[in-house]
Protein backbone atom coordinates (compact mmCIF):
# COMPACT_ATOMS: atom_id res chain seq x y z
CA UNK A 1 0.00 0.00 0.00
CA UNK A 2 1.32 3.73 -1.18
CA UNK A 3 2.19 5.88 2.13
CA UNK A 4 -1.24 7.04 3.76
CA UNK A 5 0.52 10.59 3.87
CA UNK A 6 1.42 13.01 1.67
CA UNK A 7 3.12 16.39 0.84
CA UNK A 8 -0.19 18.13 1.11
CA UNK A 9 -1.21 18.73 4.33
CA UNK A 10 -5.12 19.98 5.04
CA UNK A 11 -6.60 21.23 8.93
CA UNK A 12 -9.90 20.10 10.13
CA UNK A 13 -12.06 22.88 8.56
CA UNK A 14 -10.12 22.37 4.78
CA UNK A 15 -12.37 18.80 5.57
CA UNK A 16 -15.45 20.41 7.20
CA UNK A 17 -16.24 23.56 4.74
CA UNK A 18 -16.85 21.38 1.68
CA UNK A 19 -19.25 19.17 3.36
CA UNK A 20 -21.17 21.47 5.40
CA UNK A 21 -20.17 19.99 8.54
CA UNK A 22 -18.16 21.25 11.78
CA UNK A 23 -14.52 20.41 12.87
CA UNK A 24 -15.35 18.88 16.06
CA UNK A 25 -17.16 16.53 13.13
CA UNK A 26 -13.99 15.87 11.27
CA UNK A 27 -12.15 14.95 14.77
CA UNK A 28 -14.85 12.55 15.99
CA UNK A 29 -14.58 10.84 12.46
CA UNK A 30 -11.23 10.33 12.90
CA UNK A 31 -11.35 9.19 16.78
CA UNK A 32 -14.54 6.72 15.66
CA UNK A 33 -11.79 4.96 13.06
CA UNK A 34 -14.08 6.54 9.92
CA UNK A 35 -10.99 8.56 8.78
CA UNK A 36 -7.26 7.17 9.19
CA UNK A 37 -5.51 8.57 11.71
CA UNK A 38 -3.72 11.78 11.25
CA UNK A 39 -0.55 12.93 11.57
CA UNK A 40 0.17 15.86 14.06
CA UNK A 41 2.15 18.82 13.52
CA UNK A 42 5.11 20.10 16.55
CA UNK A 43 2.16 22.33 17.61
CA UNK A 44 0.00 19.17 18.47
CA UNK A 45 -2.51 20.34 15.40
CA UNK A 46 -4.05 17.41 13.31
CA UNK A 47 -2.85 17.26 9.78
CA UNK A 48 -5.12 15.57 7.08
CA UNK A 49 -4.04 14.56 3.63
CA UNK A 50 -6.17 14.23 0.30
CA UNK A 51 -7.03 10.20 1.32
CA UNK A 52 -8.88 11.90 4.28
CA UNK A 53 -10.88 14.10 1.88
CA UNK A 54 -11.43 10.54 0.39
CA UNK A 55 -12.09 8.68 3.35
CA UNK A 56 -14.74 11.76 4.29
CA UNK A 57 -16.16 11.42 0.83
CA UNK A 58 -16.65 7.89 0.76
CA UNK A 59 -18.26 7.33 4.13
CA UNK A 60 -20.73 10.23 3.58
CA UNK A 61 -21.77 8.70 0.23
CA UNK A 62 -22.25 5.45 1.96
CA UNK A 63 -24.64 6.70 4.63
CA UNK A 64 -27.76 7.54 2.51
CA UNK A 65 -27.84 4.16 1.11
CA UNK A 66 -26.69 2.09 4.37
CA UNK A 67 -27.14 4.12 7.20
CA UNK A 68 -24.56 5.86 9.52
CA UNK A 69 -23.70 2.33 11.48
CA UNK A 70 -22.97 0.12 8.49
CA UNK A 71 -21.10 3.25 6.71
CA UNK A 72 -18.87 3.41 9.73
CA UNK A 73 -18.60 0.18 9.93
CA UNK A 74 -17.45 -0.48 6.46
CA UNK A 75 -15.13 2.56 6.46
CA UNK A 76 -13.81 1.53 10.21
CA UNK A 77 -13.04 -2.30 8.27
CA UNK A 78 -11.19 -0.57 5.03
CA UNK A 79 -9.13 1.72 7.55
CA UNK A 80 -8.09 -1.63 9.69
CA UNK A 81 -7.12 -3.53 6.29
CA UNK A 82 -10.23 -5.96 6.66
CA UNK A 83 -11.17 -5.09 3.34
CA UNK A 84 -13.07 -8.58 3.25
CA UNK A 85 -14.96 -7.52 6.31
CA UNK A 86 -16.43 -4.67 4.35
CA UNK A 87 -17.38 -5.94 1.53
CA UNK A 88 -19.03 -8.23 4.00
CA UNK A 89 -20.95 -5.90 5.73
CA UNK A 90 -21.76 -3.84 1.84
CA UNK A 91 -23.26 -7.38 0.68
CA UNK A 92 -25.72 -7.29 4.08
CA UNK A 93 -27.00 -4.11 3.32
CA UNK A 94 -27.51 -5.06 -0.34
CA UNK A 95 -29.35 -8.04 1.15
CA UNK A 96 -31.51 -6.27 3.55
CA UNK A 97 -32.72 -3.95 0.57
CA UNK A 98 -33.75 -7.18 -1.48
CA UNK A 99 -35.18 -8.09 1.40
CA UNK A 100 -37.18 -5.07 1.43
CA UNK A 101 -38.23 -5.31 -2.65
CA UNK A 102 -39.76 -8.45 -1.92
CA UNK A 103 -41.54 -7.39 1.17
CA UNK A 104 -43.12 -4.94 -1.27
CA UNK A 105 -43.73 -6.89 -3.56
CA UNK A 106 -45.63 -9.51 -1.66
CA UNK A 107 -47.95 -7.02 -0.44
CA UNK A 108 -48.74 -5.52 -3.56
CA UNK A 109 -49.84 -9.44 -4.50
CA UNK A 110 -51.78 -10.13 -1.31
CA UNK A 111 -53.67 -6.25 -1.92
CA UNK A 112 -54.55 -7.53 -5.40
CA UNK A 113 -55.69 -10.88 -4.57
CA UNK A 114 -57.15 -10.01 -1.34
CA UNK A 115 -60.88 -10.17 -1.83
CA UNK A 116 -62.60 -6.97 -0.11
CA UNK A 117 -65.06 -7.47 2.79
CA UNK A 118 -68.60 -8.22 2.82
CA UNK A 119 -70.50 -5.23 3.54
CA UNK A 120 -72.45 -7.27 6.53
CA UNK A 121 -69.83 -8.09 8.02
CA UNK A 122 -69.74 -7.23 11.91
CA UNK A 123 -67.00 -5.11 13.49
CA UNK A 124 -66.53 -7.63 16.52
CA UNK A 125 -66.46 -10.96 16.23
CA UNK A 126 -65.06 -14.29 18.22
CA UNK A 127 -62.43 -16.79 16.81
CA UNK A 128 -65.08 -19.63 15.84
CA UNK A 129 -66.89 -17.38 13.56
CA UNK A 130 -64.03 -15.86 12.52
CA UNK A 131 -62.20 -19.13 11.46
CA UNK A 132 -65.23 -20.38 9.60
CA UNK A 133 -65.19 -16.97 7.59
CA UNK A 134 -61.79 -17.59 6.57
CA UNK A 135 -62.00 -21.29 5.74
CA UNK A 136 -59.62 -22.67 8.49
CA UNK A 137 -59.07 -24.09 12.12
CA UNK A 138 -59.68 -22.10 14.95
CA UNK A 139 -56.10 -23.85 16.42
CA UNK A 140 -54.87 -21.65 13.26
CA UNK A 141 -55.87 -18.37 14.30
CA UNK A 142 -54.36 -19.09 17.67
CA UNK A 143 -51.17 -19.36 15.91
CA UNK A 144 -51.40 -16.99 14.32
CA UNK A 145 -51.80 -14.24 17.60
CA UNK A 146 -49.07 -16.13 18.96
CA UNK A 147 -47.03 -15.07 16.29
CA UNK A 148 -48.25 -11.67 16.85
CA UNK A 149 -49.80 -11.40 13.49
CA UNK A 150 -53.21 -11.29 15.08
CA UNK A 151 -54.09 -9.39 17.84
CA UNK A 152 -57.41 -9.66 19.62
CA UNK A 153 -58.34 -8.62 22.69
CA UNK A 154 -59.66 -10.37 25.55
CA UNK A 155 -63.77 -10.20 26.48
CA UNK A 156 -63.49 -9.34 30.41
CA UNK A 157 -66.55 -11.27 31.76
CA UNK A 158 -66.43 -14.21 29.26
CA UNK A 159 -61.94 -14.29 28.49
CA UNK A 160 -63.39 -15.09 24.64
CA UNK A 161 -61.08 -13.55 22.32
CA UNK A 162 -62.62 -10.71 20.17
CA UNK A 163 -61.54 -9.99 17.03
CA UNK A 164 -62.34 -6.34 15.50
CA UNK A 165 -62.41 -4.58 12.27
CA UNK A 166 -58.29 -4.49 12.67
CA UNK A 167 -57.96 -8.09 13.23
CA UNK A 168 -60.25 -9.34 11.18
CA UNK A 169 -58.43 -7.34 8.48
CA UNK A 170 -54.97 -8.37 9.63
CA UNK A 171 -56.23 -12.26 9.48
CA UNK A 172 -57.60 -11.72 5.95
CA UNK A 173 -54.18 -10.46 4.58
CA UNK A 174 -52.09 -13.41 6.59
CA UNK A 175 -55.06 -15.42 5.04
CA UNK A 176 -53.92 -14.65 1.72
CA UNK A 177 -50.20 -14.68 2.86
CA UNK A 178 -50.33 -18.26 3.55
CA UNK A 179 -52.56 -19.09 0.43
CA UNK A 180 -49.69 -17.55 -1.55
CA UNK A 181 -46.61 -19.86 0.55
CA UNK A 182 -45.39 -17.15 2.56
CA UNK A 183 -43.98 -18.34 5.99
CA UNK A 184 -45.07 -16.87 9.35
CA UNK A 185 -42.04 -15.22 9.55
CA UNK A 186 -42.17 -13.95 6.38
CA UNK A 187 -45.27 -12.21 6.95
CA UNK A 188 -44.94 -10.85 10.50
CA UNK A 189 -42.95 -7.12 8.97
CA UNK A 190 -45.98 -7.45 6.25
CA UNK A 191 -48.47 -6.90 8.78
CA UNK A 192 -45.99 -4.22 10.43
CA UNK A 193 -46.17 -2.65 7.81
CA UNK A 194 -50.19 -2.40 7.32
CA UNK A 195 -50.65 -1.61 11.12
CA UNK A 196 -47.63 1.33 10.80
CA UNK A 197 -49.70 2.63 7.75
CA UNK A 198 -53.25 2.78 9.83
CA UNK A 199 -54.99 0.17 7.37
CA UNK A 200 -55.02 -0.98 3.67
CA UNK A 201 -56.13 2.00 2.33
CA UNK A 202 -53.70 4.09 3.63
CA UNK A 203 -51.04 1.46 2.90
CA UNK A 204 -52.07 0.98 -0.60
CA UNK A 205 -51.50 4.76 -1.11
CA UNK A 206 -48.26 4.79 0.31
CA UNK A 207 -47.08 1.68 -1.93
CA UNK A 208 -45.59 4.49 -4.50
CA UNK A 209 -43.15 6.23 -1.99
CA UNK A 210 -42.13 2.91 -0.93
CA UNK A 211 -41.14 2.33 -4.29
CA UNK A 212 -39.26 5.06 -4.67
CA UNK A 213 -37.88 5.16 -1.51
CA UNK A 214 -36.00 1.98 -2.46
CA UNK A 215 -35.43 3.55 -5.54
CA UNK A 216 -33.74 5.96 -3.80
CA UNK A 217 -31.51 3.45 -1.41
CA UNK A 218 -30.40 1.36 -4.38
CA UNK A 219 -29.01 4.49 -6.14
CA UNK A 220 -27.51 5.76 -3.18
CA UNK A 221 -25.89 2.48 -2.73
CA UNK A 222 -23.97 2.97 -6.30
CA UNK A 223 -23.44 6.58 -5.15
CA UNK A 224 -21.49 5.16 -2.36
CA UNK A 225 -19.71 2.42 -3.83
CA UNK A 226 -18.00 4.71 -6.44
CA UNK A 227 -16.21 6.67 -4.06
CA UNK A 228 -15.97 3.58 -1.76
CA UNK A 229 -13.65 2.30 -5.14
CA UNK A 230 -12.53 5.47 -5.49
CA UNK A 231 -10.85 5.55 -1.26
CA UNK A 232 -9.97 1.89 -1.93
CA UNK A 233 -7.86 2.84 -5.07
CA UNK A 234 -6.42 6.26 -3.15
CA UNK A 235 -5.12 4.15 -0.41
CA UNK A 236 -2.92 1.62 -3.12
Amino acid sequence: MRNLQSSVRLRPVDLARGHGLSTQAVRNYEDAGILPAADRTPAGHRAYTPLHAAALRAFLALVPGHGHRTAATIMRAVNEGAVDDAFRAVDESHAQLLDDRRTLLAVESALRDLEPPVASEPGDTFVGPLAERLGIRPATLRKWERAGLVRPRRDPRTGYRVYDEADVRDARLVHQLRRGGHLLEQIAPLIAQVRAAGGLGPLEAALGDWHGRLAARGRAMLAGAAELDAYLRERG
